[in-house]
């Protein structure tokens, strides 16, 4: 089996495409505003995995201990509306880190036209749900 297209890696950023599906979309076929959320996840995902940090390794303790990202912050401003069928650009540039914060900003593009930034902190969290620092071989994958 084939690895799925996880976009395309830069210096300190990310890009990758997603096409607008009929779920994606409310009766009128403009992206329902929730979804978007699910764009910029998969840009964060995507990226990381790309420098070599996977989800499924960090649970299994690859770190020392069970690790994950959650969400802390989000700011995001609506520039735009996606429609059923547009291709857009998930853009993910990687941010500052702070403690256990790390922020990426994050941009959703159809072509040129920018419809959505955001500006998303993460925490990295133990199987509790408590904040910890990152672990120096995560933030050496992470570049930071």
């Amino acid at each position: 089996m084939s690895e799925p297209d996880n976009g395309q890696l830069f210096e300190n950023s990310h890009a990758r495409t997603e096409r607008v599906y009929f779920e994606h979309t409310d009766f009128s076929g403009v992206v329902y505003h929730a979804r978007y959320l699910d764009f910029l996840e998969h840009g964060r995902s995507d990226y990381v995995r790309m420098l070599g940090v996977h989800h499924s390794e960090m649970a299994a303790g690859v770190f020392g201990e069970s690790l994950a990202f959650a969400v802390h912050h989000m700011d995001i401003t609506f520039s735009g509306a996606a429609r059923i069928d547009d291709v857009l650009t998930v853009e993910t540039e990687r941010g500052t880190l702070a403690g256990p914060k790390l922020s990426f900003n994050q941009r959703i593009k159809r072509g040129d036209e920018t419809l959505l930034s955001a500006l998303v902190t993460v925490v990295l969290v133990n199987p509790d749900g408590r904040p910890r620092r990152y672990p120096k071989a995560l933030l050496e994958k992470l570049g930071v």
